[in-house]
């Protein structure tokens, strides 16, 4: 049995003017424990819309959305969802931030000593009794990161959480996130427009169309890990991923960080 299964679904949402718009259209596909998925596709095609109905804040009007084989209806702390903008309390501490979760569920006698683990893991030593406002984009992202994975979600949704983050901080985050997948077997779907982070990080690429979305194409990644960005075989499926995207029609798509960066 899968983890997750995606059934069928079908999204309409209302525009400014009242008119009807068909953001997704039936869309099938599985992710298996402890597997590493990316979502990749034009701006528009509707990638966040599918991440928010699997992660039970949005509803299909079509279709289902099915975790263990059960249906996802609403919210549920198994499944972690990260913003591209990290969504930190701002009145609250790095320690605080990571730790809020396990204050929710174990109270004030939460797990100290696990906190110090992922607030190491990350690499945010020096930088707990720091706030938001105090500390870099990137190290930002990873409190959010510890914050989603210290509860210990079936399945971490990743919602372009290097989107903000300049090239060099994006590189550093990629590898923060395969560490922790490695580390955690975790199962992650991660949201990108970025095709060498999808390369880089995911098992199989969902390759979506736009607008409405449908699933393109899923592409098995055959590379090993750990990968190298400048490989000949990485760049020979990086352009394989390029090609079905049809980047030439699609200016909007994000393909190099290096590029970004200029």
């Amino acid at each position: 049995m899968s983890l997750l299964e995606v059934n069928n679904v079908n999204r309409v949402l209302t525009d400014n003017n009242g008119a009807q718009v068909n953001v997704l259209q039936n869309i099938n596909f599985d992710v298996q424990q402890s597997e590493f998925v990316s979502l990749i596709g034009p701006s528009g095609c509707g990638k966040t819309t599918l991440l928010r109905l699997i992660s039970g804040l949005d509803r299909p009007e079509g279709g289902t959305v099915k975790v263990k084989d059960e249906l996802v209806t609403k919210p549920d702390a198994s499944r972690g969802y990260v913003f591209q903008h990290g969504s930190l309390f701002p009145w609250e501490t790095i320690r605080d931030n990571i730790a809020a979760g396990l204050r929710v569920t174990q109270g004030r006698h939460f797990d100290k000593q696990l906190v110090d683990r992922y607030i190491a893991l990350m690499g945010l030593q020096g930088f707990e009794s720091a706030f938001p406002h105090q500390v870099s984009g990137g190290m930002a992202q990873r409190a959010a990161l510890a914050r989603s994975i210290i509860m210990h979600p079936e399945l971490l949704l990743l919602d372009e959480p290097m989107g903000a983050l300049d090239a060099f901080t994006r590189a550093d985050i990629q590898n923060v996130i395969y560490r922790v997948w490695q580390q955690t077997k975790t199962t992650m779907i991660l949201v990108t427009h970025d095709i060498d982070e999808a390369v880089y990080l995911s098992q199989r690429i969902i390759v979506m169309t736009p607008r409405p979305g449908q699933i393109k194409q899923i592409v098995t990644n055959p590379l090993p890990y750990p990968r190298q960005r400048t490989s000949d075989d990485f760049l020979k499926f990086r352009q394989t991923i390029q090609d079905l995207l049809d980047f030439g029609s699609h200016d909007q798509l994000v393909t190099d960080s290096k590029e970004k960066a200029k």
